[in-house]
């Protein structure tokens, strides 16, 4: 029982220490995280290649199954990997051991697939690869409707403003907002003008692609102020597109109006959201593996 007699002999350094030992319990359940779900440590990488216009078949063929061959050659810690393929777009997810460093392998996966874009149809893009953690799971979702705003203008809010506000949440991770209508500029054509003109939907395409650009001209030096001159032909205005010539034909000039329209209008819509009945864009708030659940909800309230 020498600890008892230590503590009669020395009653203020035990008071001292039971004090101490107080005080870190509370400041540790302080600083305890609190979350809904426990930390799942099933480290996956996915990869995602993208090619418009190649069937299931031929994405994985063709770059699926040769990045999968150099991976399981070149990356550690890999415990076994899954794919799938759809037209023009072929998925990868790699599962590494519970104990491996997601942050050497997402090195690793990332300079393998590098490397193998010369291996790939040529104007492949180089893959997308995102790190995901069981963990990472959606905590919140926020519905934008409004009875004044087109789907367009719902989309486009979502995706410029209120995310780029919720990006600045700590531990919270926002993706691209669901349904809603992707602004874009599209170009609507006129078959029977376009074969009429002798013309294809390549002219068109070439005639926007060389002529809607900004190009540095050099400078130019008068006096001892030297200027940056620019080439800017890109119009400020969208219905200036149409009165870009897109070919001479028997001498005359064939206008983008004479061939097709240029509109304010919207990619093809893949999935739509419905809140009471009205179409609507949804924002989802995703948790990071380290992060508390009950921290990010109120952070984003504030």
């Amino acid at each position: 029982m020498w600890i008892v007699r230590l503590a009669l002999r020395r009653p203020y350094t035990f008071i001292v220490m039971a004090m101490l030992i107080a005080i870190g319990g509370v400041l540790t359940i302080a600083r305890t995280p609190v979350d809904i779900f426990p930390e799942i440590n099933i480290p996956v990488i996915s990869v995602i290649w993208q090619f418009s216009g190649l069937s299931p078949n031929e994405v994985e063929g063709r770059m699926v199954t040769i990045s999968e061959r150099a991976m399981t050659t070149t990356v550690n810690s890999i415990e076994h990997i899954e794919s799938q393929s759809i037209a023009g777009v072929g998925l990868i997810r790699v599962f590494f051991h519970p104990d491996a460093s997601i942050g050497a392998a997402d090195a690793e996966v990332t300079a393998i697939n590098q490397t193998l874009l010369r291996s790939m149809p040529p104007g492949t893009t180089p893959p997308l690869i995102i790190r995901y953690s069981a963990s990472n799971v959606p905590i919140l979702q926020l519905a934008l409707q409004s009875p004044t705003l087109s789907e367009q203008q719902l989309y486009d809010y979502g995706l410029n403003f209120i995310r780029t506000q919720l990006a600045t949440v700590q531990g919270a991770q926002v993706p691209l907002p669901w349904g809603g209508k992707v602004r874009s500029v599209m170009v609507d054509l006129n078959p029977e003008a376009l074969y009429a003109k002798g013309l294809s939907a390549f002219d068109v395409s070439a005639a926007l692609g060389s002529q809607n650009v900004i190009l540095p001209a050099g400078t130019a030096k008068i006096g001892p102020i030297e200027y940056n001159v620019r080439t800017n032909s890109s119009p400020d205005i969208l219905e200036t597109l149409n009165d870009l010539p897109v070919r001479q034909v028997g001498g005359a000039t064939v206008y983008m109006r004479d061939v097709a329209q240029v509109r304010d209008g919207f990619q093809v819509q893949t999935n739509q959201v419905h809140v009471d009945g009205r179409r609507s864009a949804l924002l989802t708030v995703l948790k990071t593996p380290t992060a508390s659940t009950l921290d990010i909800v109120q952070r984003v309230k504030d």
